[in-house]
């Protein structure tokens, strides 16, 4: 029993990759999400958490650092484009997939157009080089008017332009990329990838 215990003990877990940018809506609900896919995967999956400086700032905002500290044992703010080097990593197959959630229309643009200029769009773009899988759940996801919470709970009506809709699609048809429209599509990409009898219910 003992000799099995220490086998189990000594697998390997997986890593993934989560970046955060600095778009505030749906962000309480992905932390939520992310929450539970951690107690969930505990024993087979590290999450890693990296803030673009914006992620840090809204993050900041709606009082959710000690909560993402608490919850995940590695979080990291970016410095510059390649630090931390989130985007080596990727590219030397320390990571399963890179999940950025949520996405705002500036990352969605750089990425779409092949800007590196930041943590996560250079990462982005490493990632999918070497044949990483890259997934995006961008704040504008369909053109037309939305409703968002703001961390006083009060509601803020945004209007989604054709313009950052266009990126979305854009990034929909690149190889490599999967767009999800809400916090609760992250659960598929999990089960997709460690198939588990824990996925299940998240």
């Amino acid at each position: 029993m003992m000799a099995c215990a220490n086998m189990e003990s000594a697998v390997k877990k997986k890593k993934v990759a989560w970046g955060i940018t600095g778009s505030g809506d749906r962000l309480t609900e992905t932390i939520e999400v992310m929450k539970k896919i951690k107690v969930q995967y505990q024993n087979l999956v590290d999450i890693n958490v990296y803030l673009s400086k914006a992620g840090e700032q809204v993050i900041k905002w709606y009082r959710l650092g000690n909560t993402l500290k608490d919850t995940f044992n590695r979080v990291f703010v970016e410095v510059d484009s390649n630090t931390p080097f989130l985007a080596g990593q990727l590219q030397t197959g320390k990571f399963e997939f890179l999940l950025i959630a949520p996405a705002t229309s500036n990352t969605v643009a750089k990425i779409s157009m092949g800007i590196a200029d930041s943590l996560i769009s250079n990462s982005a773009i490493m990632a999918l080089k070497a044949f990483v899988p890259v997934y995006i759940m961008p704040s504008d996801y369909k053109e037309g008017v939305v409703y968002t919470k703001l961390p006083s709970g009060k509601e803020l009506k945004l209007m989604v332009r054709k313009e950052d809709v266009e990126h979305v699609k854009k990034l929909a048809k690149m190889k490599g990329v999967s767009i999800i429209e809400k916090p609760e599509d992250i659960c598929k990409i999990f089960k997709k990838h460690f198939e588990s009898d824990k996925g299940r219910g998240c």
